[in-house]
């Protein structure tokens, strides 16, 4: 623990707000944390956070493009390539990832559901983790045309709903979500009609 806080210390003030807020965003929500706890964990002062972030809307669009980074890119699409080679397995492995998400006393829910909900309809932060969730689309829509599933975009729709709806679940307290979607993602992947 000292060596991590004297880590944080020694880095540039632009990074450890991003960290700062990072944690804290993804834990609580964008809308439940004020400037001042985000100043208080980054141990920044406040010019030092106007200078790389002229917006608290600007810190918290930084903190989705990080999340996409971390979780989307380097989290699931990496654990859904590793669990299976197959593209049809791949779509499926994203319920078994998800399970050991959910499981985790550190599961959180997913923060581009959370702000988009919590975030007015025509808010610049809204429309970020719109394009974010877009993202996860693509990367299903991709795996729907290596499976040679017809009509891949309508396909990505759908698993992303699964996807999503399995995320809520977990939030409100089914542990076994990821699980029970995973039953229903198979019966959509079998029914769905296949290029020749």
């Amino acid at each position: 623990m000292v060596v991590e806080r004297a880590a944080k210390t020694v880095s540039r003030p632009r990074e450890r707000l991003l960290e700062a807020a990072y944690e804290l965003f993804a834990r609580e929500g964008v809308g439940h944390v004020g400037i001042d706890t985000i100043l208080e964990k980054s141990g920044c002062a406040k010019a030092s956070l106007y200078s790389h972030f002229p917006s608290k809307t600007d810190l918290a669009i930084a903190f989705l493009d990080r999340r996409e980074t971390l979780w989307t890119r380097g989290w699931l699409e990496a654990e859904v390539k590793r669990r299976a080679r197959d593209p049809a397995a791949r779509l499926l492995a994203v319920f078994d990832a998800f399970d050991g998400w959910f499981r985790k006393s550190t599961f959180e829910g997913c923060s581009f559901i959370n702000v988009l909900l919590e975030s007015r309809a025509d808010a610049p932060v809204r429309a970020a983790a719109a394009a974010h969730l877009a993202n996860i689309r693509a990367f299903v829509r991709e795996l729907a045309k290596e499976a040679r599933l017809r009509e891949p975009e309508k396909f990505a729709q759908a698993w992303h709903m699964l996807m999503k709806g399995s995320i809520v679940a977990a939030c409100e307290g089914n542990r076994d979500a990821a699980r029970e979607a995973k039953r229903a993602a198979r019966l959509v992947l079998d029914g769905w009609p296949r290029r020749r």
